[in-house]
């Protein structure tokens, strides 16, 4: 009891003396952890050694039966603690190359994160076991220094602070003040599963690595901090060679690359897409990444990395999504009923790429964020489309003096090969008008500034 209330109170008393009075969120699952963090704490408010208004978060899962007995359960000891409860519902669906525990944990995460918009203190339950075994399971995977080390005392959770103040405390301490203070908890009959990796380590490995050794969680404990450490400098290091590597796109310069070793440059790869909030690559897919920035400079290659893609155009590497095939999609656009025109059309494009505006009505002669000029409009029955497709036809742009083919166009305006699969073309019938946000075709230019149209196209914000 001793051990916990004391970890507790240091781990605590430092954050008050940063941040005061700040709320305290529990992570609480009704588990013996939990169950024990929430009552030490309460014991510190009520002795007034704390002041801090305590919330506690329930997250339903719905994963198992028990779901709704546990969350009664959350709901009476809350009464009986007389602290303030919200219960979180998420639904979590299974993905493919993903476990079912690691998709529950991100959703429980990101239900506390939702929970408040100012900054709180975020407390688990988690114990010197978990960190034992969270430690093996990465060994398991052939992890680097970041998944070795496990989890950290303290981190950031967006706006909010993550604290584990148990971190250090080991699981027979806290049963043994669950059984000083004749607590009760919720057993999560999942845990039982040795089909779970975790649950099997747990289970299987770890007593009969204490048998052996007694203080095997100790010893995994501190290598987890060296691991943290020897992190912490590589991630120091990424931050000198992304200063060097940025360009002002979001993008890393190829020249710069290349002159890194492939330790320095495989770490910048990493801290690169975590920055991204990017899954982590494999080492063969880093590899991959540097070997295709050797291509020449004629080429444009692209390498699948986790759930993104890398494709190098000229001397820049960008990393986007990997996109869909849209060639084939085409939306119409109906600009004239009962021969009236409508003022403003809306149509949503494909592939998370926003929506666009046709606008009729009279405001300024050019769209003020592309500097273009209005586009007259169809005849009556002609039909208006969009594509992301074409046949490389001539075309006279308005920055051009002469017709070139529409391929050569977007070369001129220095338009990256996949962004270039991505733009929205207008058509009346099947002749080309404009490639929305780029160039307007000179015999569609409207020179009348109260006729014509402007096209607004509104991006995705997420």
């Amino acid at each position: 009891m001793n051990i916990i209330t004391s970890a507790l109170q240091n781990t605590l008393k430092t954050l008050f003396e940063t941040h005061g009075n700040i709320e305290l969120i529990v992570a609480y699952s009704g588990g013996i952890d939990s169950q024990v963090l929430l009552h030490a704490l309460v014991q510190l408010k009520q002795n007034k050694i704390i002041n801090n208004e305590i919330t506690v978060c329930h997250v339903n899962h719905g994963l198992s039966g028990n779901a709704e007995r546990w969350q009664k359960l959350a709901e009476q000891e809350c009464i009986k603690l007389s602290v303030n409860l919200i219960v979180k519902r998420v639904n979590v669906r299974s993905k493919a190359q993903q476990s079912l525990e690691a998709l529950a944990r991100d959703a429980r995460y990101n239900a506390l994160k939702s929970l408040r918009e100012k900054k709180s203190v975020v407390l688990t339950g988690h114990h010197s076991d978990d960190q034992s075994e969270t430690f093996l399971l990465a060994l398991k995977r052939g992890a680097g220094l970041k998944g070795l080390s496990a989890m950290s005392v303290q981190t950031q959770l967006d706006q909010h602070l993550l604290v584990r103040p148990l971190l250090n405390v080991a699981r027979q301490e806290i049963e043994n003040y669950a059984e000083n203070h004749q607590l009760s908890w919720v057993e999560d009959e999942s845990n039982l599963d040795t089909c779970f990796d975790r649950n099997f380590i747990r289970q299987k490995i770890i007593p009969l690595l204490r048998e052996r050794w007694p203080s095997i969680n100790n010893t995994i404990n501190r290598s987890a901090s060296h691991c943290l450490a020897g992190q912490e400098l590589l991630d120091e290091l990424a931050e000198q060679d992304l200063t060097v590597c940025k360009t002002g796109d979001s993008g890393l310069h190829v020249s710069a690359l290349t002159t890194l070793s492939p330790a320095r440059f495989n770490n910048l790869i990493r801290f690169f897409m975590a920055q991204q909030g990017c899954l982590m690559p494999s080492t063969e897919q880093v590899n991959q990444v540097r070997l295709q920035l050797q291509a020449d400079e004629d080429k444009s290659p692209q390498i699948k990395v986790a759930e993104q893609v890398f494709r190098r155009f000229k001397n820049t590497l960008f990393l986007t999504p990997e996109y869909s095939d849209i060639s084939n999609w085409q939306g119409q656009v109906d600009l004239f009923q009962d021969t009236l025109m409508f003022g403003n059309n809306v149509l949503v494009l494909p592939d998370n790429l926003g929506e666009l505006s046709f606008n009729t009505n009279v405001v300024i002669n050019t769209d003020s964020r592309t500097n273009l000029p209005r586009i007259s409009l169809p005849m009556l029955g002609q039909q208006v489309s969009v594509r992301f497709c074409h046949e490389n036809p001539k075309c006279l742009p308005h920055f051009r003096q002469h017709s070139r083919t529409v391929k050569k166009v977007l070369q001129e305006l220095n338009i990256a090969p996949w962004q270039r699969k991505r733009i929205a073309f207008l058509y009346y019938d099947n002749e080309l008008v404009a490639a929305i946000g780029h160039f307007i075709c000179q015999p569609f230019i409207e020179s009348d500034p109260k006729l014509g149209m402007q096209i607004d196209h509104a991006k995705l914000t997420s």
